[in-house]
């Protein structure tokens, strides 16, 4: 009876820990949620569900998490949403979609989101984003999808991004970038029309080699 009782209280001990791990993830999820939505005006109140107290974000609106109550999606794309990115974001590894499309976020890119290392699709594109493409995107070897156009992006296309072997859709159309186009890699297949209106931007790079104007900014 005695080592009846040992295994039983090693089974609700092993159960509570694994309840307790399960918290700390979806909190520290819901954490990093919580601190992009207090960086954001919402003016439709689309985000009203995000409740910082649940034990993970899996029931709010906007969200989709998968059977271990991990994030996966973030939709929020054409929701009238203001605000900045913020770097916390990058800490939802388990992120596939972030969909922030049709909105008015404006700053700057966080390098921090070159640590979505499960992101299939970054939709950023109509927005009010400014300063680089960070080159830390070129770490996102699940990335399939990339789209950036339509926001006051400038410098250059990261070349890092050329390693991304899964890379199928790149658009950085209408921008202010500069520099010249890759050629190698996914850029080998990627319609010139997803670079143009980026006044500053030059043709393909020639035999790979990039420019590198001081200009270039």
């Amino acid at each position: 009876m005695a080592l009846f009782n040992l295994r039983a209280v090693g089974v609700a001990t092993l159960v509570a820990l694994m309840v307790m791990l399960t918290a700390v993830n979806g909190n520290s999820e819901g954490d990093a949620l919580y601190a992009f939505r207090n960086s954001l005006t919402d003016p439709d109140n689309v985000l009203d569900s995000w409740d910082p107290t649940l034990v993970n974000p899996c029931t709010w609106f906007h969200v989709t998490c998968n059977q271990d109550n991990h994030v996966t999606r973030l939709d929020l794309g054409n929701t009238n949403l203001s605000g900045h990115l913020v770097p916390e974001l990058g800490t939802l590894e388990h992120l596939q979609y972030l969909e922030l499309y049709k909105n008015n976020i404006q700053g700057t890119i966080p390098n921090e989101l070159g640590n979505l290392k499960s992101l299939i699709s970054l939709d950023l594109y109509n927005n009010n984003l400014t300063g680089i493409i960070p080159s830390t995107l070129g770490k996102l070897q699940s990335l399939v999808f990339l789209r950036l156009n339509d926001n006051h992006l400038v410098g250059r296309i990261p070349r890092e991004l050329v390693n991304v072997s899964n890379l199928k859709v790149v658009d950085v159309s209408s921008n202010d970038l500069c520099g010249t186009i890759p050629t190698r890699g996914p850029f080998e297949h990627i319609p010139l029309s997803n670079f143009e209106n980026n006044p500053r931007l030059e043709g393909p790079e020639l035999q790979g080699l990039a420019s590198y104007d001081t200009n270039c900014i």
